[in-house]
Parts: C-alpha cells; structure tokens; sequence
C-alpha cells in the first residue's frame, strides 16, 4: 500500500517544512515500510548547512526515518484520530554517506517490540541502495 503526502499528513501531524515524506510504501501494516523523500536544491537547511558543501544535517535523516516509522504504526490506528506518535529515544545511530542537494533517500523501518505503548524500530536510509545513516529508535503512542 503506497501513502502519498496528504495521506501520510492524515497519520502523522507533522507539516512543512518539517514533514520529511514525500510517499511511504507501507510493506507490513504497523510493522515494515519505506519512505521516500526528495531533497532540492532549495530547501531551507541548506543555506546554512554548509553554504560552500551543503548538506542534509544527519538529525534530519534520524527524523525522516522516524517519521516513517511513525506512518508504519499509525497505520494500525488510523480509526483513532485522536492518537499521536512521540518520538522518545535513539540509539546505535551511524551516519555513512553525505546526503546532498537532488538526492532522493529511502527509509527503511521495521518494527523490533513494542513494551506497553511504546514502540521500537530500526531504520536505515539509504540512497541509490547505499546505506548513508541507520538507527535504533523509539516513540511512544499516546492519546490527543
């Protein structure tokens, strides 16, 4: 099941320029999916991220994987409006590659457990299949 940005912006409520998807393909319904994200020339880090070499900072990298993990488990509450994804802890995060202007990035999240209403995913991004960044991370469902 593949989610464009309006409907990922009906799991998740983040918004630009702080919504990191452009589409999530949604491999295992609250478990598995990937996200794809396009980053141009223009988008607004970049000016100062570095002016002469600029490039995705990796803390937006670990958002974009979180946020798809996020559209992963909402997918399994989407009947439950009123319920929100905290993002809580990161771990075990390598930073591989640069990402620069024009890449399009993929997201791969998987789901590890879940302890009461808090969830575990791994994720690793990547671009033209090689690995630039991956994480162990965790967020909290809770109710809005």
């Amino acid at each position: 099941m593949i989610l464009t940005k309006k409907e990922i912006k009906d799991l998740i409520p983040h918004r630009d320029p702080f919504l990191f998807l452009d589409k999530c393909n949604i491999i295992e319904i609250g478990c598995k999916g990937v996200g794809y994200r396009y980053f141009p020339k223009n988008e607004f880090f970049f000016k100062g991220h570095f002016p002469k070499m600029p490039i995705v900072p990796g803390v937006i990298l670990i958002e974009a994987l979180a946020q798809t993990a996020g559209v992963v488990v909402s997918t399994n509450f989407e009947k439950h409006s009123n319920k929100s994804v905290l993002f809580l802890s990161i771990s075990k995060a390598k930073f591989r590659k640069p990402v620069v202007p024009e890449d399009t990035i993929e997201l791969h999240v998987e789901y590890i457990n879940k302890v009461k209403s808090v969830y575990k995913f791994k994720g690793v991004a990547s671009k033209s299949e090689i690995i630039v960044c991956e994480a162990e991370f965790s967020a909290m469902i809770t109710s809005g």
